[in-house]
């Protein structure tokens, strides 16, 4: 018997079909093992080796893996075709040699990019060698997620500054913050069009002004209404004689757009469908399994000759041979990623729509059929007519642009939003000759004001990170929900981005603090040595060393700096968010208003605290709380299921997360803040000794005092046998006080 083992179960069931009897086709459910969630668990003083686990929840499938291949002659381990997949494939083979399960069996790597009988069958029949590039790439890529996420996090927890921190997800924060920014500080600009209804023979067209008095009329010319009158008075009231003076016609197409990459898949069914980035790709997900489309992680725009063929087969059979190009559309793919599929997201059969499905699947498999047949389909062509027209008294020429699409070709099947925007501008414009006599019967002024630029959605933010290089196809439904699950941002009934409090100032600590992490030229740059390590070009540990050099050099510098000098460096980032009108005085003590933070969120107080007490809360979002002094002093005491047996509850000395063996103080979280993952984080931790950090000596006693992020009852500072519980790192001068005051007390 052959053992084949993919990523899903219903991927399970219809390879299964395929194979026949002889075969037994199991899944994974995705990765198996993962780093253990404690420092250290990337050695970086021992070439970065890494420890790693089975995940909770995944004994069982490994018991089924393992029991299984007992019966079989050989493995086949057929993980998606991608990074990820590939690295799931290698932890199995490695979980399987620890157990010695694999003498006299031998073990194949396959990897179909379309479920259907005669691709599975082609990959068996092709077996290959685990790439261990992509692993390596997959090996840097987690180490530096995690390294970040250690080294970063809990600065970030102890200074009530946000949840967490990700490599790609910080930028995406930022790009939304910057964008508000920008809005915020958006001046209007006023300027004004002229738009004229003619006549010629009855019938009525509309033409814009473009010259005055000589002068080109553009967007920003006519700045004001008195230059605008001064237009009109000069032109004449209607009805105003004119003239034909150019006329310019010309041919014009309309080029299909390649077939969808992830990215350009996830951006469309956001305008079409209003589909999140995780919906699609979860619909997306059920479609491959069930061998409809091809794999739906791709950044590829080719299509195999097989498939182009059947393409073209269907439009000449269904639309007329006069749609079909004389030669097939090829679209240059701009990925120099070899880690994705080599394919575009395409139907793996073409003759009809599929059947039998419904909701997201059913729309988003119309989307994808419809791209696919329209991007090998002849392009659209147009007649258009350009007429200039000129005022009797030479004063004024009006522009009018006449369109007719005379040839449907891909419009026939599929068109974007683009598209429908060109048509909605197309006009007629009735024939027209040089010196055809003209009527305007009426001029129609109009002012406007520049707008600021546009809030990001999903789909342009998408846009922006993969212009950008940043993120890769898998990832980018993760960043999207990432977001917004951290309440770092939330989205408007439009669907636009609007960045939460919490975002804000996450955004400005990191870019102050951790400069790099969002920037996106060094983010771009460390997707690029991803790249290079899938490729072969570079190898893992070099990539690692010269990403983790500058990393814990921010992450050390920023352990020493003060928490008021952070608060300082926020409320500059923040200060015309927070104060739009420039206001900063308290109104019940003259002092100055800043940010302050708790965790429960950010919010707006007065420096002379805790003699002045005032607090305001700002804009009501989901990050934020009503920040007064009782509030701060209140801790939600629900009790949180935080899944895997772990809970988070509010006892007699506070906050704790339990797993039912034992109990561990959380004093820095609430029911809000709190996450599985820093609760697997704390529980691992419990016991163990955190390494101290050296605040300075004590002049008194000429010890040292040492600061303790973790302990039985939270964060202290201990010198000469004295502990102090802290609630942050305290500078020295405040750490000298606190010990001796305590010391004075014993």
């Amino acid at each position: 018997m052959n053992l084949l083992i993919v990523e899903s179960p219903s991927k399970a069931k219809t390879i299964e079909k395929y194979l026949g009897q002889g075969w037994r086709v199991i899944a994974s459910v995705g990765h198996v093992r993962d780093l253990v969630p404690e420092n250290g668990s990337v050695d970086t003083e021992n070439n970065f080796k890494m420890k790693w686990q089975i995940m909770p929840g995944k004994e069982k499938q490994i018991k089924l893996i393992t029991d299984e291949l007992k019966k079989a002659d050989a493995v086949y381990l057929a993980s998606d075709p991608d990074r990820e997949g590939e690295a799931i494939a290698w932890h199995l083979l490695d979980i399987l040699k620890n157990k010695k399960l694999l003498k006299d069996k031998k073990v194949y790597r396959v990897a179909f990019h379309e479920i259907t009988k005669k691709a599975v069958q082609a990959a068996i029949e092709n077996p290959r060698e685990i790439d261990q590039n992509l692993v390596d790439a997959y090996l840097v890529r987690r180490a530096l997620d995690y390294l970040i996420g250690f080294g970063i996090s809990p600065l970030l927890w102890r200074r009530n500054l946000g949840k967490s921190a990700g490599r790609v997800q910080s930028v995406a924060v930022k790009l939304v913050v910057d964008r508000e920014k920008e809005i915020e500080s958006f001046k209007p600009v006023e300027y004004w069009s002229l738009e004229s209804l003619c006549t010629a023979d009855s019938v009525d067209f509309k033409a814009m002004l473009t010259k005055f008095n000589g002068q080109k009329i553009e967007k920003m010319t006519i700045e004001n209404k008195e230059f605008m009158d001064n237009i009109l008075s000069s032109i004449g009231t209607p009805e105003i004689n004119a003239s034909v003076i150019n006329i310019e016609k010309k041919k014009t197409q309309r080029k299909p757009t390649a077939p969808f990459t992830t990215s350009t898949l996830q951006q469309e069914a956001a305008r079409k469908l209003y589909f999140a980035s995780k919906r699609t790709m979860s619909a997306a997900q059920k479609l491959y399994e069930q061998g409809l489309i091809t794999y739906m992680r791709t950044d590829a725009t080719n299509l195999n000759a097989d498939a182009v063929n059947e393409i073209r087969n269907f439009i000449a059979r269904e639309y007329g041979e006069n749609f079909v190009p004389k030669s097939p559309n090829i679209y240059a793919t701009k990925s120099k990623n070899a880690q994705e599929a080599h394919e575009a997201i395409r139907p793996t059969h073409f003759d009809a729509p599929a059947k039998n499905l419904s909701g997201d699947e059913a729309k988003l498999y119309d989307l994808i059929w419809k791209r696919t047949i329209a991007c090998q389909m002849c392009n659209a062509e147009f007649d258009s007519v350009a007429a200039d027209i000129e005022t009797e008294n030479k004063v004024g020429v009006f522009h009018a642009v006449g369109t007719t699409r005379t040839f449907d070709g891909f419009m026939k099947v599929y068109t974007e939003d683009k598209d429908d925007e060109e048509d909605k501008k197309d006009s007629k414009v009735p024939p027209l000759n040089i010196g055809d006599k003209i009527i305007i019967k009426e001029l129609k002024p109009e002012q406007h004001f520049t707008q600021p630029p546009a809030r990001y959605t999903e789909a342009s933010l998408v846009k922006k990170l993969e212009e950008l290089g940043i993120g890769r196809p898998s990832t980018y439904a993760t960043i999207m929900s990432t977001i917004v699950d951290r309440a770092y941002v939330e989205q408007d009934k439009q669907r636009r981005f609007h960045p939460t409090n919490g975002g804000w100032v996450i955004a400005s600590y990191l870019n102050k603090y951790f400069t790099d992490l969002v920037d996106v030229n060094f983010t771009a740059k460390t997707e690029d040595t991803l790249d290079d390590v899938s490729n072969g070009k570079q190898k893992k540990i070099t990539a690692l060393e010269n990403f983790w050099k500058p990393t814990s050099e921010m992450i050390d510098g920023a352990r020493g700096i003060k928490t008021s000098d952070i608060i300082d460096e926020i409320n500059e980032f923040m200060n015309n968010h927070l104060f739009p009108d420039g206001n900063t005085v308290c109104p019940e003590c003259g002092g100055k208003l800043g940010i302050k933070l708790s965790k429960f969120g950010p919010f707006i107080g007065c420096e002379k605290y805790p003699n002045c007490k005032y607090t305001k809360q700002l804009s009501k979002n989901d990050n934020s709380a009503q920040a007064t002094e009782s509030a701060v002093q209140n801790v939600k005491s629900d009790t949180v299921e935080l899944g895997d047996g772990i809970e988070f509850r509010v006892g007699k000395f506070g906050p704790y997360v339990t797993d039912g063996a034992k109990n561990v103080a959380a004093k820095q979280y609430n029911n809000e803040t709190i996450t599985l993952e820093i609760a697997r984080e704390l529980l691992a931790n419990a016991g163990k000794k955190a390494e101290p950090i050296k605040i300075g000596e004590n002049p008194d006693t000429k010890k040292m005092i040492f600061y303790y992020p973790t302990g039985r009852y939270g964060a202290y500072i201990s010198s000469n046998r004295v502990n102090v519980s802290v609630a942050e790192q305290p500078d020295l001068e405040t750490a000298i006080k606190l010990i001796n005051n305590k010391a004075k007390k014993k």
